[in-house]
């Protein structure tokens, strides 16, 4: 009997992606593990392996198209093999409140995401509102507009309202399009898809609040930002409505340099950037609030760091997650990190390998940047923002002489930190960058 293969969900309140490529083509061969085809979420990239065996029957969702969580995306099964036609007319009915997704599903629901509040993970996939089935973000956005969900139309899987919807709702636009969009054309030899327009519901917070561009702004066709900038933009924008302040230090590296140098010629990969981890790291051991989380009511104090390291990819940010960095060696640390950097710059790394950091390191070193102040995550309580090291006159003994001088900044939520203590925390990462001895007593150099 044929199987159908449906659209993974990612994350608790993902309600659709973006189908990016297939690999397997309408008659190949497809094996247990193989990676069937490539996703867009909100944060991040994803394979998606084949959990069946046989032939790739059909393909439902072509490249480019956008579609619900758990809606049918293609189907598996023996040569030749009829594809159930009653299943296959529509797409995957919703899940009901409160149940799992069923395990018949080839494709299951991802874990849900550690760092998230006990609410985000306890919330369904649905949820009743009278007789209606309404997503929980879509419920949110009615109560915060004043839409009563009776009086919209939903066009989620099964007649599941979904935010867009409710928007549509709001602006007296009557039901949006129907949720599966196919991109309308390839472009150039290599066939590139172009970009899927996007949800409603994806960019819905910016459009609600933000001011009307003059004409000229507008001026030719726009342009469709990435579900990844819509989150990053999300994202930001709640890190900006925290109350912040920032402390600024300089570094003299000099000697650090010199260890750095030492160390490369005996093979090793150490690098300075796994100083500075290793010294935010142990710097948060000696201040912890600044390993903490707050709602503005109640504090919770992280017993390890999981150090989230900001890092650039072709189509925006991502800040892949260094678990109990606390708990690492410099060699381990320097390890681990490489790891997790290069699974998000591949597109290899999980949603849960991009949530639930405590506090993060923000490097712009390699840009030849003086000073920079970075954007605290939501739900950490500071951020550290390294600049590019360069040579400055200072004073140095009894003389001046040139020294190798790095500036770090921290951003801190002032609910949880005060000044005296943000400045207390810098100075404790710059005693130890500035104190190359101890971390050469920290890594082996045999």
């Amino acid at each position: 009997m044929a199987v159908a293969i449906r659209m993974p969900m990612p994350g608790q309140m993902t309600e659709e992606c973006t189908v990016l490529q297939w690999f397997k083509k309408e008659g190949d061969k497809v094996v247990r593990g193989d990676p069937l085809f490539e996703i867009e979420t909100d944060k991040s990239n994803m394979e998606i392996e084949a959990f069946d065996e046989g032939v790739l029957l059909r393909i439902d969702a072509p490249v480019g198209a956008t579609v619900p969580v758990e809606s049918i995306v293609a189907w598996i099964g023996q040569p030749g093999e009829e594809i159930p036609e009653a299943v296959a007319a529509g797409s995957a009915a919703p899940a009901v409140a409160g149940t799992a997704p069923s395990s018949a599903s080839p494709l299951g629901a991802f874990p849900s995401q550690p760092g998230a509040s006990a609410t985000e993970q306890a919330a369904p996939v649905s949820e009743a509102v009278g007789r209606i089935i309404i997503s929980p973000r879509a419920s949110r956005v009615a109560a915060e507009l004043g839409i009563d969900p009776r009086s919209v139309t939903g066009t989620g899987p099964g007649g599941r309202i979904v935010e867009r919807d409710v928007l549509a709702a709001a602006s007296g636009a009557g039901a949006p399009a129907p949720i599966v969009e196919t991109a309308a054309a390839t472009a150039g030899a290599a066939g590139s898809v172009t970009p899927a327009k996007p949800s409603a519901e994806a960019i819905a917070p910016a459009a609600r609040s933000a001011p009307a561009l003059p004409a000229a702004a507008m001026s030719g066709p726009g342009e469709t930002l990435s579900r990844m900038r819509q989150t990053i933009a999300r994202r930001l924008t709640e890190g900006t409505s925290v109350p912040t302040f920032t402390v600024t230090v300089a570094v003299d590296m000099t000697d650090l340099l010199k260890l750095r140098a030492d160390l490369k010629s005996r093979g090793s990969d150490i690098s300075v950037t796994d100083f500075i981890h290793t010294a935010t790291v142990q710097a948060l051991g000696e201040f912890p609030i600044l390993n903490a989380s707050t709602d503005g009511v109640t504090v919770w104090k992280h017993e390890h760091v999981h150090l989230g390291v900001a890092v650039s990819v072709p189509a925006g940010l991502l800040v892949p997650v260094v678990r109990e960095a606390d708990m690492l060696s410099v060699r381990a640390l320097h390890d681990r990190t490489a790891e997790v950097v290069t699974a998000a710059r591949t597109g290899k790394i999980s949603p849960d390998g991009l949530s639930g950091s405590t506090f993060s390191v923000s490097n712009m070193g390699m840009f030849g940047v003086e000073q920079f102040t970075a954007i605290i995550n939501p739900g950490e309580a500071g951020i550290l923002a390294v600049s590019s090291v360069t040579p400055e006159p200072r004073v140095f003994g009894d003389g001046i002489a040139v020294r190798q001088v790095m500036r770090i900044t921290l951003t801190a939520d002032h609910r949880l930190v005060d000044g005296e203590v943000g400045a207390r925390f810098v100075n404790a990462v710059k005693r130890r960058l500035e104190d190359a001895g101890s971390f050469r007593n920290q890594v082996p150099t045999g």
